[in-house]
């Protein structure tokens, strides 16, 4: 399958040459994303090693890249392809609203997997609309998205992406109420469940991925930690923030308190962090 970079950077930001004709083979690309130990959709797993035997990959350290979009039929694709620099730039200069020509070589690809594994609000443009493709007899499953009306494991692990991105307006609805769930002076099953197992992953490091760090202000970092039936997102220097499979949809902030400073320190000294 070859591809054919449209110009378009994420789902809410399509654009771009509009193809004249499209080759049924020819990918029509719409967004991309990476999948290292570091940087993976949490939606697809609790860490590396599980979102890549989910998509039938091996776990190579170097990771992947993954190109989403269209054949000239307007069903939908998800490539794999090993050449992880060239969608890190595509990535990075969308991000800035940069135009990239994501077109990576066909050397380079590991794998064209039917469907998507995450929601595109966008399609291709002069190509019918966006359909997974008839499955092929012995071929991999087709990917689909999360159900996002039902909660679970992919909707508490995208919940906690969206607090480590918007950390400041999450920290600020608690600024003014005492309700942490500080395990020193609030016991909370559920949480303290979920501080025990990140407490055993220092002494029993998790598969890659399971425990990530990424820049936050100052010399502070954030980190992403998730476990079984549940999910954690913090700042080295503040609090953190838990999300349990048991609870739809609340999120139960942790107190700095007594044990949370040094469990963060030793979860950051583990954890893995972007190239």
């Amino acid at each position: 399958m070859s591809t054919e970079s449209t110009g378009t950077s994420t789902a809410e930001n399509a654009g771009g040459a509009t193809p004249e004709s499209a080759d049924e083979d020819q990918l029509l690309v719409l967004t991309a994303m990476l999948l290292t130990p570091a940087q993976f959709p949490s939606v697809l797993g609790n860490d590396y090693p599980e979102v890549c035997a989910g998509l039938g990959l091996a776990p190579y350290e170097q990771g992947y890249g993954l190109v989403l979009g269209q054949d000239g039929t307007g069903a939908r694709w998800t490539v794999v392809t090993d050449d992880v620099s060239l969608v890190a730039c595509a990535v990075a200069a969308w991000d800035c609203g940069m135009e990239y020509d994501l077109s990576p070589g066909e050397d380079s690809m590991v794998e064209a997997l039917p469907g998507w594994p995450i929601a595109l609000a966008v399609a291709a443009p002069g190509v019918p609309a966006p359909h997974d493709p008839e499955p092929e007899e012995g071929g991999p499953a087709v990917l689909r998205p999360p159900d996002a009306a039902q909660w679970g494991p992919a909707q508490r692990r995208m919940g906690a992406d969206e607090i480590a991105l918007q950390w400041a307006a999450w920290r600020e609805q608690v600024e003014g109420e005492v309700t942490f769930v500080d395990p020193g002076a609030r016991p909370h099953t559920g949480v303290q469940r979920a501080l025990a197992e990140a407490r055993g992953y220092v002494a029993d490091p998790p598969p890659p991925g399971r425990v990530r760090s990424s820049f936050a202000a100052d010399a502070s970092r954030t980190l992403r930690v998730d476990g079984p039936g549940w999910s954690m997102v913090a700042r080295t220097d503040d609090i953190a923030f838990v999300l349990l499979d048991e609870q739809p949809g609340e999120i139960l902030p942790v107190g700095r308190g007594p044990e949370l400073p040094g469990l963060l320190q030793a979860l950051e000294a583990l954890a893995v962090r972007p190239a």
